[in-house]
């Protein structure tokens, strides 16, 4: 399958060729059918599979059918987590609409505000933006967005874990009802799927290699003691003679020491992370881009903002502490084809992590050792080889009364204690009956003792009235 058989107008197809494409990844030749049919998409596909192409090309296609966008209006809008994705997708807008009449813009924060406002009041087709910036433009009367048609979450999963799931809201608020949505991201956790719920109306979902490293990158792990990183780094770079390399730091502070070290060392090298400004950030991913710093130390607010044709070398300082962002690290290379290498320096506090990057692709990472670089406190295995990569075993279907035999040995077992406490019943039933008997007896002999005692004690009292009656008669005759 070509672009040509996707659906896609002569001008589109055009930029694409100059773009240097013919054959679509599998998530375009998916998306793209999925969102020109109008339909609500649900996709999700690892970093580097072309996933903004994948929703640029059918809303540029939708857009050039329809009518010009208002003043202070806006047709399509892309939410982006970074400032740096956010000048990524506008790029690629700017690139595939270039043969045609549409009119895209970029805000995001970091920067003046007037100039954004100065380029919405005339309207455009294709706004990117943060949440934060837009929200500000909106309270500010800069934007409407009651022609809106289509709304796109870029790296969805990346907003909420920075904390825009409020500002989302509000802004979903904002929007007519009757658009098409579409959610695109690397992974897809419960909370996303939460949301897509309330703002996706019976959306196609589509799945494309989720959570694995690409097949193009050659990825692999050097232990080695915690101190020893920034010099296995450097070692790293003169022995191998790397001309461009992205470090992924886990923190901003140790990004910054990382770059002064290097920079002691003769290495030309930036550092980007959320403490930068907006102008020293670009100013270091273009200095990158063009070759002129053969170093980038970053944090993962670039992971998904930095895209650069043919990177050779990502390096992980620090492994991530959520494992899903190592697979995110490792997509800045190999990407649109290309071959590219993910080495990661692992200490031994680090075997947290590691496992969980492991449990996560499945199989172990290849360990490499370094001469001179040798750990003195090794780095814990995480599982058996065997233990991951063997297969389940298939469970043959049970017969349709079966019972385990330790269930049934609960059975018997319950059976004889419930027949020994019926005998104990029993035995008790047979006693209390004799007790009762006995105690009727001596109950009725003790009534006879009484009635026995009651008469003799009458047939006294009645001998002794009956002398007394005779003694009070007079004697002798009676006197006339």
């Amino acid at each position: 399958m070509q672009f040509k058989d996707l659906g896609l107008s002569e001008p589109l197809l055009k930029a694409v060729e100059a773009k240097g494409y013919d054959i679509p990844s599998p998530i375009q030749s998916e998306a793209i059918p999925a969102i020109l049919s109008g339909k609500d998409v649900l996709a999700a596909a690892q970093t580097g599979t072309g996933k903004t192409a994948g929703f640029t090309l059918p809303i540029l296609e939708r857009l050039s059918k329809g009518r010009k966008a208002h003043f202070n209006a806006v047709r399509a809008l892309v939410l982006t987590p970074t400032r740096e994705l956010a000048a990524q997708v506008a790029d690629a807008v700017a690139i595939y609409s270039q043969y045609l009449t549409l009119k895209s813009a970029v805000v995001f924060g970091g920067v003046k505000i007037n100039p954004q406002m100065i380029k919405l009041r005339r309207g455009v087709d294709v706004l990117v933006a943060t949440p934060g910036r837009l929200l500000d433009l909106y309270s500010q009367n800069a934007i409407r967005f009651d022609y809106l048609e289509v709304l796109v979450l870029d790296e969805a999963d990346r907003m909420l874990d920075m904390g825009f799931i409020h500002d989302i809201k509000k802004i979903i608020r904002l929007l007519p009802k009757k658009r098409q949505n579409l959610m695109f991201s690397a992974t897809f956790s419960s909370q996303i799927r939460q949301l897509a719920q309330s703002i996706t109306h019976y959306p196609i979902e589509i799945t494309v290699s989720k959570n694995q490293a690409a097949n193009a990158v050659t990825h692999w792990l050097h232990p080695v003691d915690k101190k020893k990183k920034p010099a296995l780094l450097r070692h790293l770079i003169d022995d191998e003679a790397w001309e461009q390399v992205l470090v992924f730091c886990r923190t901003k502070h140790g990004a910054n020491r990382l770059a002064a070290y290097l920079e002691k060392n003769n290495i030309m090298v930036a550092a980007i992370h959320g403490n930068k400004s907006q102008s020293a950030r670009t100013k270091a991913l273009a200095g990158f881009k063009n070759k002129k710093i053969q170093v980038l130390v970053a944090t993962d607010i670039a992971a998904r903002g930095i895209d650069i044709n043919q990177l050779p070398q990502v390096v992980n300082f620090d492994l991530p502490n959520v494992p899903e962002d190592y697979v995110h690290r490792i997509g800045r290379t190999g990407r649109a084809g290309a071959t590219g290498q993910a080495i990661s320096l692992v200490s031994a506090d680090e075997v947290k992590q590691l496992k969980g990057i492991e449990q996560l692709l499945k199989h172990p990472i290849e360990r490499r050792y370094v001469d001179d670089f040798e750990p003195v406190h090794e780095v814990p295995l995480t599982a058996k080889p065997a233990q991951m990569s063997q297969p389940k075993k298939i469970k043959r279907p049970k017969p349709q009364h079966f019972v385990k035999a330790s269930i049934k040995a609960k059975w018997a077992a319950r059976t004889d204690e419930d027949s020994r406490e019926a005998k104990k019943r029993d035995q008790k039933g047979q006693s209390a009956q004799k007790g009762n008997k006995q105690s009727k007896a001596d109950s009725k002999n003790v009534d006879q003792k009484k009635n026995a005692m009651k008469k003799t004690r009458s047939k006294a009292w009645n001998k002794q009235k009956n002398q007394s009656v005779r003694k009070s008669k007079p004697s002798g005759k009676r006197i006339k």
